[in-house]
């Protein structure tokens, strides 16, 4: 069989057009690393350098996690599970070879062993009730909530936070059997989507996703991670965790996310928005950003909640105006 890269470009995935968000789909899931972490001490070392309880991770489930610099600012988001022999983290493919390194500084004595895993596997993500239907070919029974995880001998399943009321889920398998269940999926009427299309609908369930642009630029709770699930505040310490603790616990949070769409070209993560009030001065920032099949933007911002809540707020200083959405989630401190 071919390369999966090489496979995965033939197919035409990699430049699939954008297709309506509440469209049955399938793509590859090009853009993303996975590190795997095996070892007696693999999930206490963990435990010790991520936002989440890793020692209590069970291989039903998947979580959401955050790497930060001693400051509490993000180096990384997560998506985190256990497999068979493994812990894998799954983060930006940009992002991966310098955080293995990281990461690797700070073994020392334990005994964890880190992979890099990504081209032994196949990552395939999927939404939509054709979607979950098809899906019953290789796994039974589904994952029945988010973050809900199973695995057998066709990979490892996880069930992700739903998208416009679409239930979305990411396959991780060989390269082989991904390419032999490729027209399968394709005759059970899926569209086929690129990894931009993946991205598109994390935005509509407001998960961020960290990237080269926004590295060091947020605490977890500005991207609202703590409300998804990413943070557990009562496991030890963790780098940064004493800063990402006195967030939460001095007063309202200052800084929130929210899901936004706009009416221009080529909008990337790292771009500053600005308060029509305050041209001077930004107040917030892009954190994740795709293109819709409605010809808008669709961004996920961090921003200052009294810009938000007073204030026409732009791209760039003077550029066009975001259209703000409700959150899919409540925030913890709006409860």
């Amino acid at each position: 069989m071919a390369d999966w890269h090489d496979f995965t470009e033939q197919s035409g995935a990699t430049h699939a057009a954008p297709v309506a968000a509440d469209t049955a789909f399938f793509g590859a899931l090009t853009d993303l690393g996975l590190i795997a972490f095996s070892g007696d001490d693999a999930a206490n070392f963990l435990h010790n350098q991520l936002t989440i309880d890793v020692e209590h991770l069970g291989p039903a489930a998947a979580r959401l996690a955050g790497y930060c610099t001693p400051k509490g600012r993000l180096l990384a988001s997560f998506l985190m599970w256990r497999s068979a022999d493994n812990i894998v983290l799954e983060l930006a493919r940009e992002l991966q070879p310098a955080i293995q390194k990281r990461l690797q500084m700070f073994v020392l004595r334990a005994k964890v062993k880190l992979a890099d895993i990504t081209d032994s596997h196949a990552l395939i993500g999927l939404g939509g009730a054709a979607a979950a239907q098809a899906l019953l070919q290789w796994f039974p029974v589904l994952p029945a909530l988010p973050y809900a995880a199973l695995s057998n001998d066709h990979g490892t399943l996880i069930r992700l936070a739903d998208a416009a009321a679409l239930p979305r889920y990411q396959w991780i398998t060989t390269p082989e059997l991904a390419q032999a269940a490729w027209p399968i999926l394709q005759q059970a009427g899926l569209a086929l989507v690129g990894a931009a299309h993946w991205r598109l609908t994390e935005i509509i369930a407001a998960v961020p996703h960290i990237t080269l642009a926004t590295q060091e630029k947020f605490v977890p709770q500005m991207v609202n991670l703590e409300a998804i699930g990413g943070v557990n505040f009562k496991k030890g310490c963790y780098p940064g965790q004493e800063i990402v603790a006195r967030s939460q616990y001095l007063g309202k949070l200052k800084r929130r996310m929210l899901p936004a769409t706009v009416m221009a070209p080529d909008v990337t993560a790292g771009m500053e928005v600005f308060a029509a009030a305050d041209p001077e001065q930004p107040c917030g920032m892009i954190v994740n950003a795709a293109a819709g099949s409605d010809g808008k933007a669709h961004c996920l911002v961090e921003i200052k909640t009294a810009a938000i809540d007073n204030d026409t707020i732009h791209l760039g200083a003077g550029g066009p105006i975001l259209t703000f959405a409700a959150l899919p989630y409540a925030l913890p401190d709006t409860v």
